[in-house]
């Protein structure tokens, strides 16, 4: 049975850009006969108050969409879960600590890409054990996964064949925060292969699939850009206060 998700992160209200994101999860699994799992990304618990999560379930099973037959994951609640994996690199010696602070990183003389991102250069890759004793006497490092140069190939349900090299277009990126809280691409790599989902790739996620030996997903990614994430200011709020009104038209 093919498996999809629906992984919103609850910083506020559901809109009219998260009700489709839903939507092309629940019609993509739902068009195989499958199921459709709810997981909260809410990583970073001060931005993500659980009064919002709670709010977007009641909004889906308003709306009939109710995700099931598994309750909703809570991303903050899988630490320890991420925390097996991340030691597991780190144990290969695939990551490393950064030390590079925001301003550093967005230097005008760093890498960046054509659309202004940032390409990391590298510059925390190779330090000795000596100079990352050195730098953590004052600055708590992030850590970062490396990433392979190689370019890899996926297929996105709305672009077609997309094709990435991490190496280039974005250099290696970070699992951990210098606070402790886990990234999102490890997050989500870990909980797509837990929970068995077969949907649901990038180049950075097949990336660190590869690098835990996680069964790689169907590569089937649909993008959907941060402007259709928030397309307008209606909310669920506004829509179920109107909803009489938008049935009688």
């Amino acid at each position: 049975m093919t498996t999809g998700r629906y992984a919103p992160s609850p910083s506020g209200r559901m809109h009219l850009g998260n009700l489709m994101c839903c939507l092309l999860a629940w019609l993509s699994a739902k068009s195989k006969g499958g199921q459709v799992l709810l997981r909260i990304e809410d990583l970073d618990a001060q931005r993500c108050p659980r009064r919002y999560a709670d709010a977007i379930i009641d909004d889906l099973a308003w709306l009939g969409l109710a995700a099931g037959p598994e309750p909703p994951v809570y991303q903050s609640e899988r630490s320890a879960v991420y925390a097996q994996y991340f030691e597991e690199l780190a144990r290969r010696g695939l990551v490393y600590p950064c030390f590079c602070s925001r301003s550093q990183l967005h230097a005008a003389s760093a890498p960046h890409r054509s659309d202004g991102q940032v390409v990391y250069a590298g510059t925390c890759r190779n330090l000795t054990p000596a100079e990352i004793a050195e730098r953590a006497k004052t600055r708590a490092p992030a850590w970062r996964v490396r990433v392979p140069d190689e370019v890899i190939a996926f297929e996105d349900g709305h672009m077609g064949p997309c094709a990435e090299n991490l190496a280039r277009d974005c250099g290696d990126f970070y699992l951990r925060r210098a606070d402790g809280v886990f990234a999102y691409q490890l997050a989500v790599v870990v909980d797509d292969a837990l929970m068995g989902l077969e949907q649901g790739s990038s180049a950075a996620c097949i990336a660190l699939r590869l690098r835990l030996a996680l069964e790689r997903a169907e590569e089937i990614y649909l993008e959907t850009s941060m402007c259709a994430e928030r397309r307008g200011d209606t909310n669920l709020i506004e829509l179920r206060r109107d909803a009489p009104d938008v049935w009688e038209q």
